[in-house]
């Protein structure tokens, strides 16, 4: 059985959290620094941990927050700063702009939740208007998204809205794939949570294919996983980090304008094979998944022939993403056999 951490994951698969296959970061850590940002979303000011400063490290011996909210704005003059930070406990990035209030709205109460952790989580808050190059790193499609860095790696947490239960559950995850990772940390002098063993190492076709996605070289590693396939075909670990690398390299060549062109063409040609899967591929990666899956579910009730062959292969393959046991893929395999049957 591997680890938490053994798995590649793309946009908004939060059920498997990990650090590989992640985004370069060192061109913005490197970029010169401007003054700092001024007014958070939905008119909070910052002040006492809401602010551009960065909170002392648990290796500094902090002191205790007293309470006080552990949100940082961000700023190319800090975002260093929080990079480094995320060695020690995980950094979650709430992007948010201007021109969506409720994407501001969603960052407050993702900064209630991270507060309640205890110091073993911060916020940072991305204006992208601000600091448009952030989005373009974490290849940011809309607002609110949340991606968490740990030791330097991000880690997609969601995009699009995300009710308490969600970002909770997401959280809790984020912080086992940490403590796996030994970032194990806590600000304020909050107890940090306890460590876990150290990840069993990988075969070496899954290792193969995690040096693949580190370097972003995401056809090498889909052919190390049909390796591993062909070598044990009952290798369930390959087949669904297959579909993995398989979305994130459909996904690598769409950019935001090329996003929103897809899906009016979808909605202009609703038999459009291509249009229809590369929609699907964008709600799977904004985390819309229930869409994702009954777009291709209703494709496959429409059409006949070869089409709905293909449709179908791709809908077990996003099946794989999302993970088999997700009520979700029950709820889209009952639908796709009434319209197969």
């Amino acid at each position: 059985m591997s680890s938490p951490a053994s798995r590649p994951v793309p946009p908004a698969a939060a059920s498997q959290l990990n650090l590989r296959g992640a985004v370069d970061l060192s061109s913005l850590k490197q970029r010169p620094a401007p003054p700092a940002a001024g007014q958070s979303p939905a008119g909070r000011q910052p002040g006492a941990g809401q602010s551009g400063a960065v909170p002392p490290s648990a290796a500094q011996g902090a002191p205790d927050t007293g309470g006080q909210p552990l949100r940082v704005e961000v700023t190319e003059a800090n975002f260093q700063q929080l990079v480094e930070l995320s060695a020690q406990v995980p950094v979650v990035f709430g992007l948010w702009a201007s021109y969506s209030p409720a994407s501001g709205e969603l960052l407050n109460v993702l900064e209630d939740i991270i507060n309640s952790y205890g110091g073993r989580l911060v916020l940072g808050a991305a204006d992208i208007d601000a600091f448009p190059q952030l989005a373009q790193a974490f290849q940011v499609q809309a607002v609110p998204t949340a991606v968490a860095v740990v030791k330097g790696q991000p880690v997609p947490l969601f995009q699009g809205g995300a009710d308490e239960q969600q970002v909770r559950s997401l959280l809790d995850e984020l912080l086992k794939v940490a403590a796996a990772n030994g970032v194990t940390g806590s600000l304020g002098g909050a107890e940090a949570a306890p460590a876990e063993a150290e990840p069993v190492p990988l075969p070496p076709l899954h290792q193969a294919a995690y040096d693949a996605i580190d370097a972003g070289d995401f056809a090498a590693a889909a052919a190390s996983y049909r390796q591993a396939l062909l070598e044990m075909p009952a290798d369930a670990e390959a087949k669904a980090g297959l579909a993995q690398v398989e979305l994130m390299e459909r996904l690598q060549s769409l950019t935001g304008p090329d996003g929103e062109a897809l899906r009016q063409l979808a909605a202009d040609e609703p038999d459009n094979l291509d249009a229809q899967l590369g929609v699907a591929d964008l709600d799977i990666a904004g985390g819309h998944i229930e869409d994702a899956l009954g777009r291709i579910v209703g494709f496959i009730g429409r059409n006949f022939g070869p089409e709905r062959e293909t449709a179908r292969v791709r809908l077990l393959d996003l099946f794989e993403v999302v993970g088999p046991s997700d009520e979700r893929v029950a709820k889209a395999r009952q639908g796709l056999a009434r319209v197969l049957f």
